[in-house]
Order: structure tokens, then sequence, then C-alpha cells
């Protein structure tokens, strides 16, 4: 029986063996589409032509809702297979979910009608919570089951921010793209602060790793979900000291987790500094909005572009180039280039929070070509892994 079902998935293409296949190579392609146009877009140069939405809206929505949630399924549908012992999606069915993906994407680029907009949209988020929760209820495991909330929460501000699109409202596709921006933090710190602390024990060799606190992790969950339902709710849009304080709670809580992960060594470990920076930006966007929020004069866009491309896209980098590695049964040694690739990010970022005070343009075409570049060379050295078979024969 294990024979023949081994024989089964062999006979899969490999694209469509795993979930992070096709999804980490769709969300590294679109990555390194949106920031270009958009960055012609804003300089004025394409004027004859906007996707739905204009091209504000497109970059707002597709760097989260495209981008972002398409690296969330790849990750999470390919980790519930080893979380719960039960086959992850493959063959077919991955087929159809990808080519929905890819569907919406379209739809966005050549302003399709908004019904189908809309359907095709918000069909893949709540589709990959369904088989998250399936697969998750069938052996009970309630440890994870705040994921399936933070995937259904993430459908609902994508419809929200949808919504604001179709009716013209400009405040509601921004409200829901600020909540959807939270929840990805929630999402990131829920599953960074498991698999950061083991990485780094594992990378280094350590004996024991970092006693986790349930408290802490509840508080940060908790936290940033009531953040994202203030930002829906369109509370958290003005300056608000409560709301400052929230944001500073959470910043003092991603702080301590990365005082305590921390380890001189891990400096030496590309693999593990790009997780704990990627991770430190989240703290540093925490921090940044509760002093907007607490009146000091800065410009909000900088604590929330440190937070979309220093902590989310960095988690994303660091996380894709392991995982790749480790579900095509290579050893966890980085391809030459990609920890370029994890400068040239975290480059980007800086560029766009600090430079752009003295060099506004130049800042703005400097971050979206370390954005590109970091991407490229993922692309560039994990695509072939991704469209071949394992090398150690394993039919995953």
């Amino acid at each position: 029986m294990q024979e023949l079902e081994r024989r089964k998935a062999m006979a899969i293409t490999p694209l469509l063996r795993l979930a992070f296949r096709p999804f980490f190579l769709g969300g590294c392609l679109l990555a390194m589409l949106v920031i270009p146009l958009w960055l012609l877009a804003f300089s004025g140069s394409i004027s004859h032509w906007a996707p739905a939405g204009g091209w504000l809206g497109w970059h707002r929505h597709e760097l989260l809702f495209g981008f972002g949630l398409a690296i969330i399924a790849g990750f999470l549908l390919t980790a519930v297979q080893n979380w719960t012992g039960r086959p992850g999606i493959s063959g077919r069915p991955l087929a159809v979910l990808a080519l929905l993906w890819l569907c919406a994407r379209l739809a966005w680029l050549v302003n399709a009608p908004w019904p189908l907009l809309a359907v095709l949209e918000l069909a893949f988020p709540l589709v990959v919570a369904l088989l998250m929760g399936l697969t998750l209820w069938k052996v009970r495991q309630k440890r994870n089951y705040p994921i399936v909330l933070v995937l259904l929460l993430l459908a609902a501000a994508d419809g929200l921010s949808v919504s604001g699109l179709i009716e013209g409202h400009e405040g509601w596709q921004r409200q829901g793209v600020l909540a959807g921006i939270w929840l990805v933090a929630a999402m990131m710190g829920l599953i960074g602060g498991r698999v950061i602390p083991f990485f780094t024990q594992r990378g280094l060799q350590r004996v024991e790793g970092v006693a986790p606190w349930p408290w802490v992790d509840w508080l940060l969950l908790i936290g940033s979900l009531l953040v994202a339902l203030l930002y829906a709710a369109g509370l958290a849009l003005n300056p608000d000291v409560w709301v400052g304080l929230l944001f500073a709670v959470l910043a003092v809580g991603h702080g301590v987790r990365l005082v305590r992960w921390h380890d001189r060594a891990l400096w030496h470990v590309p693999l593990l500094w790009s997780l704990h920076l990627a991770y430190g930006w989240l703290a540093v966007a925490c921090l940044g909005t509760a002093l907007w929020h607490f009146g000091v004069p800065i410009n909000p866009s900088l604590a929330l572009h440190g937070l979309t491309i220093g902590a989310m896209g960095g988690l994303v980098l660091a996380m894709i180039a392991r995982v790749s590695l480790g579900h095509t049964g290579r050893p966890l040694e980085l391809p030459a280039g990609m920890t370029l690739g994890f400068v040239l990010l975290n480059l980007g970022c800086l560029s766009r929070v600090a430079l752009v005070f003295f060099f506004p343009l130049p800042a703005l075409w400097l971050a979206g070509l370390c954005w590109v570049l970091a991407f490229a060379l993922y692309a560039w050295r994990y695509v072939p892994m991704l469209l071949r078979t394992r090398i150690d024969g394993h039919p995953g």
C-alpha cells in the first residue's frame, strides 16, 4: 500500500507535489512585478492604463492579499502535513487552488467586472482557511485553531478592502488593507514565535532551547488581533493615546522575545540572522506606531513600511529560503547569492524608512530596486529546485 501511494505521488509533476512549490514561485514573481509597476505609475510613466481600483489601491492590495497570502498559503498548507501527519494538498486540487489565485491576480490587472473579481479574490483565502480547518479538525489539533481564525479574519479584511474599491470608498479600502497588514503581523508573531527559537536552537546545535512563555504568546496574538479590528473599524486611523499604549505593549512583547531568543553565534548564520532581523523590524514598527499615536511628529507610513518591507518581506524571504531547501531534500546551506538577498532586503527597508528623509525619490527607487533584486536572487537560485523532484527521492 505504501509503495502504491509513493508511486502515485511520484507521478505528480514536481511543481504540484506540495503547496510551497507553486505558491512560493507565484508569490515571488508577483513581488518582483508589483513594485516596479507601482514605481513607474508613481512617477507618472504609466498614465494610459490602470488596474482595478487604481494604482495605489492595487499596490496596497496585491502586496498584501496577493503576495503575502500566497506565501502564507504555501507555508501553512505544507506545514500542516507535518503538524497532523495527514497528506497535504497536491496534484489537481493544488493546481485548481493555484489557478484560482492566479486568476484573481489577472482579474485585478485587466480590470475584470467587479462581481467576478470579488468572487475570485475572496474564494482563495476562504478555501485556504477551509482546507486548514478541516485538516486540523480531523486530528483535533486545537493548538493550531488560532491560525484558522486569523485566516478567516484575513478573508474578512480582504472583503472590506474589495468593498471599498467597488463602492469607491477609499476609507474602507485603506481600513481593510491596514487591518490585513496587522493580521499578517499576528500570524508572524504566532508562527515566528514557534519557529525562530526552534530554528535557532537547531541551527546552532544547542542542547536546550528557550522555554516559551505562553502568556506572552497569547498577549501578542490577542493584542495584534485587537489592533487589526481597530483598524477595520476605523478607530486607529488617528492618533490616540490608548491605541498607542496597545502598540507600546506589542513593541515590548516582541522586544522581550528577541532578547530571550538571542545568541551571539546566530550572526554567523544567514539563515538565522535574517529571521531575527525581520522579527526585529516587527518590534520597531510597533514602537514607531506607538510613538505616532502618542503625538510624536513622525510619518506613520514609515513605521508601516518598516513592517511591510523589513518584517513581512524579510520574514517571507528568510522562511521561503529555508523551507524550500528542507522540503526539496537539500541540506540547510544557502545557495550562493542568497545572503546578499537578505542584505538587500534590509537595505531596502532602511532606505524606505530612513534615507527617504534626505533623498525622497532616490530612496524610493533604491528601496524598490533592493526589493526586486532580493526576490530575483531567490528566483534565480530556487526556482529550479521548485520545478524539480526532491534530490533525496522523497515524493514530496
